[in-house]
């Protein structure tokens, strides 16, 4: 049996008493409207401006009722205006039944109404709106948490509880006016990069979802069946090998926002599900993508936030290039005055133990380095740095550097303590591919469920030729937390991942 609240139960009468004076109030006809709250507060000024006759529509967010004048403030998509609503005006019949029993007793701080009538300024100066009609579009019924505001300016009831935030999306949005901000700013950004991709001519593309082989990154993935076909399929980790196969097809750039899934920890910059970049562009190399991502953030940075300094938490970052560089192994010595490079797995492991890093059997060479790194490194690379020229044994993906043995041709860049993008000059031999997802099934073997499989499609792509290319993968997400100052992937997405609610 469904439970309500006694505010919930008025509303619900109200909804019944409304329906007894024969309005419908979910009506289905489309409503007009001409205008909204900001146009109307930008476009109208009482000495230029003939009276305005204007539609509009929005959510009843307060209201005071005095006699046979009212006044009610709507919320509609690009902000809030006052509506003043005089009984005589709405019911110029002897009928004033829809202003005396329905307007003000049935109508409630959440419902949604159309509203008709003049564009005027009140006698303290407030651009508001004189109804000649109103329609009602939708009963709410469940009331709003309304903001109190005390003597002394402090606020209460305001809806700021995180986790109920994240859970009623769409409560979040309706009452706290700044929520919306951070999602428009999440759009502009994508815009913003999808121009530029587009501008050099790189080709928007999609991928499958569904994947016979969790690849193109090195993480543990969701596992799905599909009935018809009798086989398991996976959630891609990573939509890389498609892409390269694209490049193999002629493309010289090609690009995607991804939906990627990991079935891995959750805290406050890993969600299970979360927005990938990834772009490649063939006759390239790592070098000439550091360039070219400069540029980029410099130019997104400028479009969303209006300077290439972003102020975030209590940090001065700025995105304008040079970014500085620094390799691999070279940062973990800065660090820790130890040169780890040709450590074996064994020594590594040592290594680790003494500094209470936590390791397991599984973990090869790759995930070792990756661990002494994390642990040491990123939380101070608060302006952007690539990191260059990664071990072999972490990036099976990335070709050979070409002056250094034991490296690769790959960086990733941090910024604020946290990886942002990862990008190589991909590995176009299908000789040399094949031995690292062979190094990768071993690492399987030894119990590591995030090594790779052999993707023997992607490596038939690559024996007929693939030209040389940079390719990049850049998390949305982090970079919408840096531009938008939030400290949690979950307030920038509309509907973060969430445990179970204890009932």
């Amino acid at each position: 049996m469904e439970k309500h609240t006694e505010q919930e139960i008025i509303r619900r009468n109200s909804l019944e008493k409304i329906k007894e004076k024969g309005i419908n109030p979910y009506p289905a006809e489309e409503y007009i409207i001409s205008t909204n709250s900001a146009e109307i507060k930008s476009n109208f000024s009482p000495k230029e401006t003939p009276p305005l006759n204007i539609s509009i529509a929005g959510r009843i967010m307060g209201r005071r009722i005095m006699g046979k004048a009212s006044f009610v403030e709507i919320k509609d998509e690009k902000g809030r205006i006052q509506v003043y609503v005089n009984r005589d005006e709405i019911c110029p019949q002897e009928d004033k039944t829809m202003y005396n029993e329905v307007f003000k007793k049935y109508l409630d701080i959440g419902d949604i109404i159309g509203v008709t009538g003049d564009v005027f300024i009140t006698k303290v100066g407030e651009i508001s709106v004189k109804a000649k009609t109103i329609k009602i579009l939708s009963k709410s019924l469940k009331p709003l948490p309304i903001v109190k505001i005390d003597s002394t300016g402090e606020k209460h009831d305001d809806f700021k509880n995180t986790e109920l935030r994240y859970r009623q999306r769409s409560l979040d949005l309706m009452v706290n006016d700044d929520s919306w901000k951070t999602f428009e700013k999440r759009t502009q950004l994508i815009n913003s990069i999808r121009n530029i991709l587009n501008k050099q001519g790189y080709m928007e593309v999609e991928t499958p979802i569904l994947q016979p082989i969790a690849g193109g990154a090195a993480a543990r993935p969701f596992i799905t069946h599909h009935n018809t076909l009798d086989m398991p399929l996976y959630l891609r980790i990573a939509n890389e090998l498609y892409l390269k196969r694209l490049i193999v097809g002629g493309k010289h750039g090609v690009y995607e926002f991804a939906k990627d899934f990991r079935n891995e920890g959750m805290d406050r910059t890993h969600n299970p599900e979360f927005t990938m970049l990834e772009f490649y562009v063939a006759y390239k190399d790592y070098k000439w993508m550091m360039g070219f991502i400069e540029k980029m953030f410099e130019k997104v940075a400028k479009e969303v936030c209006g300077e290439t300094k972003i102020k975030y938490d209590n940090q001065e970052i700025e995105l304008k290039g040079p970014y500085k560089k620094i390799a691999f192994f070279d940062a973990i010595q800065e660090k820790t005055g130890q040169n780890i490079s040709n450590m074996t797995n064994e020594e590594l492991t040592r290594y680790c133990k003494s500094k209470k890093i936590e390791t397991n059997s599984s973990m090869g060479r790759g995930k070792l380095f990756d661990s002494i790194f994390g642990e040491f490194c990123e939380k101070d690379l608060i302006q952007p740095t690539y990191i260059t020229d990664y071990p072999v044994e972490m990036s099976p993906l990335t070709k050979k550097h070409r002056e250094k043995k034991g490296l690769t041709e790959r960086f990733e860049l941090f910024i604020n303590g946290k990886e942002i993008a990862n990008a190589y000059s991909e590995q176009n031999n299908p000789i040399e591919q094949r031995k690292s997802f062979e190094e990768q099934v071993k690492l399987s073997e030894k119990g590591d469920d995030e090594a790779m499989l052999i993707d023997n499609h992607f490596l038939t792509a690559l024996e007929y030729g693939m030209p040389p290319t940079s390719g990049i993968g850049i998390g949305i997400d982090r970079l919408t937390m840096l531009l938008t100052n939030k400290k949690t992937i979950q307030d920038v997405l509309f509907f973060p991942q969430m445990k179970p609610e204890k009932k």
